[in-house]
């Protein structure tokens, strides 16, 4: 899978112009907000935001500036997860739990040291990746990796949308369209 596959199923995901009322995050297009589409400088209505500027405020902002390439290097499919998750919830938040679930797959820091829980992905995220791997293997540490990103990314969307508030408007949408399914 290529970056611009990943990109491609993000921009079907999130569909075009949107603007509801619960949403904090105001007019959308394409999944890019008002304030990410005017900090990389498109200034025209998020209507007629261009599929084309999207997609390169996604390579930007949710790909290149997280660090998210040296993810989806290692692996693509855990790195489109990051990805997804970083364009839902906050690139910053993606890469906390990311590091979050390789610090409680290695066994209490038997397989590999814990890593800084910063939200920043370098060569000591990076390598406890590449560490977990050899240990359990490519596959199997894909398919934990997914189950332990999918946990969180549910369990900040229950967070959110307990006892009622306005984002129990959209958890039917993200546990359907988001939780275990990439």
């Amino acid at each position: 899978m290529t970056v611009d596959q990943m990109i491609d199923g993000i921009l079907e995901r999130e569909g075009r112009y949107v603007n509801h009322p619960s949403d904090p995050g105001g007019a959308t297009n394409w999944g890019i907000t008002q304030r990410v589409a005017r900090a990389n400088g498109y200034s025209g209505s998020m209507r007629a935001l261009p599929k084309a500027t999207a997609r390169e405020i996604y390579r930007d902002e949710y790909i290149r500036k997280p660090k998210f390439l040296g993810i989806a290097e290692i692996d693509p499919l855990v790195a489109e997860e990051v990805i997804d998750s970083g364009v839902n919830a906050g690139q910053k938040r993606a890469a906390l739990w990311f590091q979050q679930s390789l610090n409680v797959l290695n066994r209490r820091a038997k397989d590999y040291r814990d890593i800084a829980e910063d939200g920043d992905i370098g060569p000591a995220t990076l390598g406890a990746y590449r560490a977990l791997r050899r240990k359990r293997g490519n596959l199997k540490t894909r398919q934990l990796m997914l189950k332990c990103l999918n946990g969180l990314q549910f369990s900040h969307y229950f967070n959110l949308a307990e006892g009622g508030t306005k984002f129990e408007d959209f958890m039917i949408g993200w546990v359907d369209g988001r939780i275990g399914a990439l």
